[in-house]
């Protein structure tokens, strides 16, 4: 192996667990204890701040300097950074938008080709509608999929619904929605035969057929998860008309729990919940008059819930 090679892999392996002895570098490294430090003084040289653990037990390990040092990624590392990156400059961490294209430049300018083709086809893939993810999700399914609706191609995969039932799924995948802590796939259900939404950490094995998608009229991407997330899990469905623009209905969140579309100075709002009464509960701390348009039932709720609020 020649030197250079063997010391960006001495980097990886010094940032890949927090302490290694000489000779388990070497083993890895596939060369004598001398070499190892050899090289450790080589990366002192370059500014690597690397520590001598003495001792009979002794080693070496990463140390911190006064500048971040340079960092060896793999793909996986390389990808998952790229995506965080591109999360902030999206809005998702307030305050380091600017920070975060700085950093997202320098490293798409270092990519290998490999890796700048899956991120563009993970880019290009991607509805972002805000908000920071916490569900865990395998990069590498991200990817597949991602490629799967960048070039029109059924893909098969193993899906655990809601109620843990598990079934395969043969889909033509449009597009990966990223919304409120979770990732989506729309994609339309061969076997279902309509457009469905499915949640990224519930799918496994992910399998390109190499079959094309069909032509066929593709609805908003955005909208449907929306509905998924906001309506369809819910028995109580119900239209409420606020008392304020479009706009401002979008910045009280009305986005975030509901369907909203403009209706002249008015919003109309389709919204879910569990029961007439919970949600009578919720509209009542709207920061905005509204109107319930139908059903009876939840309009005959918020009269309730209201009223008790006048007694109180």
């Amino acid at each position: 192996m020649e030197t250079a090679a063997r010391l960006l892999q001495l980097i990886a392996l010094l940032h890949a667990r927090s302490f290694w002895t000489c000779d388990e570098l070497a083993e890895r490294l596939e060369v004598t204890p001398r070499t190892v430090r050899r090289d450790i003084v080589r990366l002192r040289a370059l500014d690597h701040p690397i520590e001598t653990v003495t001792g009979r037990h002794g080693g070496y390990q990463l140390g911190r300097g006064n500048q971040v040092p340079p960092l060896v990624l793999d793909d996986r590392e390389a990808l998952a950074v790229v995506v965080g990156l591109r999360l902030a400059t999206a809005g998702a961490a307030d305050g380091l938008e600017e920070s975060a294209v700085a950093a997202l430049t320098k490293l798409e300018r270092v990519l290998p080709e490999r890796l700048r083709e899956r991120l563009h086809d993970l880019q290009a893939a991607t509805v972002m509608l805000g908000g920071t993810p916490a569900v865990a999700t395998n990069p590498d399914h991200l990817v597949v999929l991602a490629q799967a609706c960048r070039r029109r191609e059924r893909i098969r995969f193993l899906y655990e619904a809601r109620d843990k039932v598990k079934s395969f799924r043969h889909v033509e995948p449009l597009r990966l929605v990223y919304a409120d802590r979770r990732w989506y796939l729309v994609a339309f259900d061969l076997d279902r035969d309509d457009w469905r939404t499915f949640r990224v950490d519930r799918a496994s094995s992910p399998n390109p057929t190499g079959a094309r998608c069909a032509v066929r009229d593709e609805p908003d991407a955005a909208e449907l998860v929306r509905a998924g997330r906001t309506v369809a899990p819910f028995e109580v469905q119900a239209t409420v008309r606020l008392s304020v623009p479009h706009a401002e209905a979008v910045r009280i969140g009305a986005n975030h729990w509901g369907l909203a579309e403009p209706d002249g100075d008015t919003t109309l709002v389709r919204v879910g919940g569990n029961d007439p009464q919970t949600l009578a509960r919720w509209l009542c701390v709207l920061p905005c008059s509204f109107e319930v348009l139908d059903p009876a039932e939840v309009r005959d709720a918020v009269r309730s819930h209201a009223q008790m609020l006048l007694d109180a």
